[in-house]
């Protein structure tokens, strides 16, 4: 059978990637990092996502908790608050603070470990170019020269088998992401988005926000619970 990584958070885009990834006939390898965030809960919905889709035994955590280390954003550094209350126009001005210093190129160069170790022909990342909070690591220009990267020092590449990154969630909207996801039967109910990392979701961070915008726009009920 043919294998995908696929890299999960345990967030809304990532776990409609999986799914995804699921129709397409792969057999998954979910790949989660522990990076230092400062809250647990998104490895904790990993998992139960993992679980969901029959593939615990192949869900691989890593700990990559340098980035606490690195510093130098609100996810990994508690002394840098998260911000709140910011309007959807101001969320596309600046990289936010809540960017973690060229984390998916960490994630993905592990990833593309991973799927050469297990045989894997894709990786997928949910990526989003439209409503991504200002992540350069987001954008489809990075995505490319990632993937030129791979082509070039794999030895799958030299092989004749090449890996292949696939982002089915660059180019969609938060609310086409949430109609993908109830189209594929994801598990909406066992993601988590909010960067504060509560029992229940903050509803005004830059996630939170984007995420609600999403199924408002949808027309759908957002199925986690949240403070406000």
């Amino acid at each position: 059978m043919k294998r995908a990584i696929v890299v999960l958070s345990g967030g809304l885009d990532s776990t409609v990637c999986m799914s995804v990834a699921e129709k397409e006939g792969y057999q998954i390898y979910p790949l989660t990092f522990a990076y230092g965030q400062r809250h647990s809960k998104e490895v904790e919905q990993a998992k139960k996502v993992a679980e969901f889709y029959g593939c615990s035994n192949r869900h691989l955590i890593v700990n990559t908790d340098f980035f606490r280390d690195i510093g130098h954003s609100a996810l990994t550094a508690n002394e840098i608050d998260v911000p709140t209350d910011r309007g959807l126009d101001q969320m596309d001005k600046d990289v936010p603070v809540t960017y973690v210093p060229f984390r998916n190129a960490v994630f993905l160069s592990m990833a593309t470990g991973y799927a050469e170790a297990a045989g894997a022909e894709k990786i997928y990342i949910g990526v989003n170019a439209l409503d991504y909070s200002g992540y350069p690591d987001c954008r489809p220009q990075f995505i490319d020269a990632f993937q030129e990267a791979v082509n070039k020092g794999t030895a799958a590449a030299d092989q004749g088998v090449p890996i292949k990154i696939e982002t089915p969630l660059l180019n969609l909207s938060k609310a086409g992401i949430v109609k993908l996801g109830i189209k594929n039967k994801s598990p909406l109910h066992l993601t988590t988005s909010c960067y504060q990392g509560g029992e229940t979701a903050c509803g005004k961070c830059d996630s939170c926000q984007l995420r609600l915008k999403g199924f408002s726009e949808a027309g759908v009920e957002d199925p986690i619970e949240y403070e406000v």
